[in-house]
């Protein structure tokens, strides 16, 4: 379920919370989960169960087979079933996030920026990368394509793509500014290019509030999964817990 959280995390690669649905809908997981072609494999490193894969009507456990009673089996095929339907909603609401994010972006960067040039040139880097986050998206299957590491990546290629332009184009702006005699401008012109790396993400995350009502309407279907997978038990009688609401933990 991991997989939900981080699509609404894509919002923004730089500001959105990994816990927007575990907030708003009080759900969490400690699987990560692969929504495959024909299977859904649900893992994490500890405790035991590590891997949980239902495919084809069928339900393993760290690698053994499953016997499971038929009301058992119906509730597991509807839970994925539904999982599946679910994805592309909670997409669509990433999509709509990066797009409010890059927003944000393009609008602060063109207030800093000097000349027409810069920020026509600061448009269109800002607008590849976000199209290259849309087709991530877009082709996503895994929580596994959103881990940390991925999520540093983003903001280091934002950030050595964008910074530069910016930086030489407020330099050159506070240097034309100094030469003419402004000296006030000069200064502000620094002072706006030093705000902006703290001001930016309090800023995306105001506007990625909008997403809160958006991220409400999944909350009913996040129950409805818990609910059925609620009580399904592993050949150890253990509970398989893939979706948890609340803060009870078996």
């Amino acid at each position: 379920m991991r997989f939900l959280f981080a699509l609404l995390v894509v919002a923004c690669a730089t500001a959105a919370r990994a816990s927007d649905l575990e907030d708003t809908c009080a759900a969490s997981s400690s699987y990560d989960l692969v929504v495959g072609a024909d299977a859904l494999v649900f893992e994490r490193g500890a405790p035991v169960p590590r891997r949980i894969e239902w495919r084809d009507g069928r339900l393993r456990v760290d690698g053994a087979g499953v016997t499971l009673n038929t009301e058992d089996a119906d509730r597991l095929a509807l839970f994925a079933r539904e999982l599946r339907a679910l994805v592309p909603k909670v997409k669509a609401i990433a999509l709509r996030g990066l797009d409010l994010a890059t927003g944000v972006v393009r609008d602060e960067t063109r207030r800093l920026a000097t000349s027409a040039a810069t920020r026509a040139e600061l448009d269109r880097r800002i607008g590849e990368h976000a199209a290259e986050l849309r087709r991530r998206i877009a082709l996503s299957n895994s929580t596994r394509d959103w881990q940390a590491d991925a999520f540093e990546r983003d903001v280091a290629a934002w950030s050595a793509d964008l910074a530069p332009l910016l930086a030489a184009d407020v330099g050159r702006g506070a240097v034309t500014a100094a030469l003419d005699g402004d000296l006030d401008a000069a200064v502000a012109l620094q002072v706006r290019a030093s705000e902006l790396g703290n001001g930016l993400q309090p800023k995306i995350e105001r506007r990625l509030r909008e997403l809160r009502p958006q991220i409400q309407t999944l909350c009913p279907a996040i129950r409805r999964l818990h609910e059925l997978q609620d009580g399904v038990r592993d050949g150890n009688g253990r509970a398989l817990d893939l979706l948890e609401i609340g803060a009870v933990r078996r």
